[in-house]
């Protein structure tokens, strides 16, 4: 278990470009080191700006994005292509615009796929893909993410571990069905805190007065069960990169700068 470190920006723009720079940083380093690297993307407004903010970056084409691998730590159960599902919006934000390999977007299966309405189905052959992509050196059946970024809900809630319910409480499978998930739309696919704390990082996003007080939840000793967030870290580094909105409810003495 990795101590939170946080960085706050002045802005969701700023906090935006800046994750996508310390993102090209660290798939570089990775490639660099072993020829490959490997992602967990994030929906939501922060996760969105931060594609967005990547397409746009001068440094986007250091990254050999043939031998890039993206995961999700979530999907709304919805029909292939509709404009709610994460991986829909994040083709429009940047994937089709980059030369990635088709195989190694690993979108989550959508409800008019081969499973069907079975969003515990959907779930179980995600898991299976991961486990399949995973090598004898990883943990907890899954490939070791360099980073996994999760948007923070205004509930606490990370991916689509709602607090309170059965999701957030898993400690054995990697990917479940959620049903009667408390925002719309009450199914859905999501990484448990096992697969999450299988990542090498963790970066948690959260801009905006409406996630100040989520932030000082998490960061406040909560328990899992009660602030998920509290619950999701990395095994060599938790990052919280929040805006001084989110930020605004946190004491002082949480804010010492990050290592580069």
């Amino acid at each position: 278990m990795s101590t939170p470190q946080l960085v706050v920006h002045r802005d969701k723009e700023l906090m935006a470009q800046a994750a996508a720079a310390r993102l090209i940083t660290r798939i570089v380093d990775a490639q660099a080191s072993r020829g490959t690297a490997s992602v967990v993307l994030t929906g939501g407004r922060n996760g969105n700006g931060l594609l967005a903010a990547l397409g746009s970056a001068p440094a986007r084409d250091a990254i050999d994005w043939s031998r890039l691998d993206l995961w999700w730590g979530d999907e709304r159960f919805l029909p292939e292509g509709d404009p709610e599902r994460n991986v829909t919006q994040a083709r429009e934000a940047l994937l089709d615009a980059v030369p990635l390999d088709p195989a190694r977007v690993h979108a989550m299966p959508a409800s008019d796929g081969p499973h069907g309405g079975d969003v515990d189905a959907a779930a179980a052959a995600y898991a299976a893909e991961l486990a399949a992509a995973a090598g004898p050196g990883d943990h907890a059946g899954v490939p070791t993410f360099d980073v996994l970024m999760l948007g923070v809900g205004p509930d606490t809630h990370v991916a689509s571990l709602f607090p309170e319910l059965p999701a957030v409480r898993e400690t054995e499978r990697t990917v479940v069905g959620v049903h009667g998930a408390p925002k719309p739309p009450p199914l859905r696919v999501s990484l448990t805190l096992p697969a999450i704390r299988a990542a090498k990082e963790v970066w948690l996003l959260a801009a905006g007065e409406d996630k100040a007080k989520a932030a000082a939840i998490a960061l406040s000793g909560a328990g899992e069960v009660q602030a998920p967030a509290a619950g999701a870290y990395g095994r060599s580094r938790t990052l919280w990169l929040l805006d001084a909105a989110a930020a605004s409810e946190l004491p002082r003495s949480l804010y010492p700068p990050a290592s580069a």
